[in-house]
């Protein structure tokens, strides 16, 4: 389809794309001080911006802004990336970019926030980091609440409040088929399937492999990013990736 399609006067049709190889050499260039490699990084990754709009389609928001909003984050990313660290710059770009949308959506959203209550939810997300790397486990909240010296309701609240509201058309799920959306797993109540979806997911587990299982753990139950996981258990990135899809999608088969 040779159609232009243009978003705040950029016309993403005809974006370029840039090598692996290249970015290492414009990075290389920037990192010496040249404005026009940083240019070229910024140009040649503005897909990133454009795929993690994607998540953001049904929220009625001004697709032009949220680019504008993504570009900064991107921004952002190529004045902060290390080449050295042996990541590829999109991983490190796309979460920034994420990052920046939900900042916006968040600061623009008609239920607003206290800083302060922002503030400790901020403190204890970090203390709940540091503390997980210390006990070598999740930390309960009366244990963060002590760590911080504040009452454990006013850090549940904080935690709480500083989650964005989500719509009930969000996707939850796709295989690049048919997506599953939260309006479709919303119950008022527990009924005889919901009892047999548990049994079957539980069975589903027990049937994955001792490395699936602990990706899933780390990756949905600890919150860990893909990188994350993969210098804990010594593999690479993508070989998480590929194990995390397969797991999913032998649970979702399974279930069905």
């Amino acid at each position: 389809m040779n159609q232009k399609v243009t978003v705040s006067g950029v016309d993403t049709y005809n974006l370029p794309v840039i090598s692996v190889k290249k970015m290492d050499e414009l990075f290389k260039k920037k990192l010496q001080g040249d404005m026009a490699a940083r240019e070229t990084i910024v140009n040649g990754n503005l897909r990133l911006v454009l795929s993690v709009l994607k998540q953001f389609k049904n929220r009625g928001e001004n697709i032009d802004d949220l680019f504008q909003i993504g570009c900064i984050g991107l921004l952002k990313a190529v004045d902060n990336f290390n080449p050295n660290l042996g990541v590829r710059f999109s991983t490190y770009a796309v979460p920034m970019i994420m990052g920046e949308i939900r900042r916006y959506l968040r600061d623009n959203n008609t239920i607003r926030v206290s800083r302060s209550v922002r503030r400790i939810a901020h403190k204890a997300l970090q203390k709940r980091e540091n503390l997980a790397k210390e006990l070598g486990r999740e930390p309960t909240m009366k244990e963060i609440a002590a760590a911080l010296e504040l009452p454990e309701e006013e850090i549940v609240f904080a935690l709480d409040a500083n989650y964005e509201p989500m719509s009930l058309n969000e996707p939850v799920f796709s295989d690049n088929q048919d997506p599953i959306f939260i309006e479709e797993q919303v119950r008022d109540n527990e009924t005889d399937e919901s009892w047999l979806q548990k049994i079957l997911l539980k069975q589903a587990l027990d049937k994955l492999s001792s490395r699936e299982k602990e990706i899933l753990s780390k990756r949905f139950f600890s919150g860990k990013t893909q990188v994350e996981v993969a210098k804990e258990i010594g593999i690479s990135q993508a070989q998480v990736s590929r194990l995390e899809k397969v797991a999913l999608d032998f649970i979702k088969s399974y279930i069905r």
